[in-house]
């Protein structure tokens, strides 16, 4: 497996853009890419005969950088939102944090080595939800002050390994360390208690984007409401209760609107009929879409169709239309 090629990305302070701010050539990179909610990604920064400069200001951003350092770094000399950090040494094998909407930048005066673990907002949030719990405020950290961190330690060392035979590396392996670090800042610098989140009384956020992902995915219902609360971990009468409380409504009404939903999408195809979309789209039949998509859209699928400008294909030989069914 190729590491990601470091190519400059329009924010982000993380492969060359990471490296760009140290005036390096290059920044080996790994990004975990499979988080709906962005991606996490690893950089390391090295240099053994850097030029004593200030580096270039770090990409304004709801983001954090972990930063471990692989060398000491003795009398560091940091700035955030313009204020100078207490000037402190680091030691090899400490940890840095640093708020990437504070506009964090260093003294670079010496040869230093680091590792660079960018967690953006978006991965504390999915972690927070995924642990049904609030989400992540803030990382509590002093501003140039480094910790030893025993986690993050030993992650690193498993990572600059998996840095140095790229071709060898296992990316799930690396996708699974990017998610191990961010559940971990989250969990010791952010303060999160899983399961703080729950709603009394209706469901986590969790749990409500698993019901209405199995619900999507079924739109004719054929999906019991006791599997889709067993895979929310509750009881089926619990379910429905929860479920009202959550999104106003209860499954059968709001499964009812995605397929109405779903069917204005098919009604743009002027090749599928009336028919054809009811039952693509989960309804018993066209009598039965028409009675509901006129009542949740107020006017008939034909009416809806005909006022976009699409003909109305014609039905299929062999269909057979319920008498007061046609949507005039």
């Amino acid at each position: 497996m190729a590491l990601d090629d470091p190519v400059r990305r329009p924010g982000g302070a993380y492969g060359s853009q990471l490296g760009d701010i140290f005036r390096l050539q290059s920044a080996p990179t790994f990004v975990n890419r499979n988080l709906q909610t962005g991606l996490l990604a690893i950089t390391e920064i090295r240099d053994d005969a850097p030029e004593q400069m200030l580096s270039d200001p770090l990409p304004i951003e709801d983001a954090f950088l972990a930063t471990f350092h692989v060398r000491p770094f003795m009398q560091n000399k940091a700035w955030e939102d313009g204020r100078m950090a207490p000037i402190l040494d680091i030691a090899e094998g400490a940890t840095v944090i640093r708020d990437l909407k504070r506009n964090p930048s260093v003294l670079i005066d010496q040869s230093h080595h680091s590792l660079h673990f960018y967690i953006p907002r978006g991965a504390l949030d999915m972690v927070s939800d995924e642990a049904e719990a609030r989400r992540v405020s803030d990382l509590h950290y002093q501003s140039g002050v480094a910790f030893d961190d025993g986690i993050i330690r030993n992650i690193a060392a498993a990572v600059l390994a998996a840095l140095r035979t790229p071709g060898e590396a296992n990316r799930m392996f690396l996708d699974h360390v990017t998610m191990a670090v961010a559940i971990h800042v989250a969990h010791t610098y952010g303060g999160l208690v899983a399961g703080s989140r729950a709603a009394r009384g209706g469901l986590s956020p969790l749990q409500e984007r698993r019901a209405k992902e199995l619900m999507c995915a079924h739109l004719d219902g054929g999906l019991g409401l006791e599997v889709i609360a067993r895979a929310c971990g509750i009881s089926t009468s619990h379910f429905r209760r929860a479920f009202r409380q959550s999104t106003g409504m209860a499954p059968h009404q709001w499964l009812l609107q995605q397929r109405v939903e779903a069917a204005k999408v098919k009604l743009v195809d002027a090749r599928l009929s009336l028919g054809e979309i009811a039952l693509i789209c989960g309804f018993a039949d066209q009598s039965h879409f028409t009675r509901v998509f006129s009542q949740i859209a107020g006017e008939g699928p034909g009416r809806w169709r005909r006022e976009r400008g699409i003909a109305a294909a014609p039905e299929p030989l062999g269909w057979s239309t319920p008498r007061g069914s046609r949507d005039n």
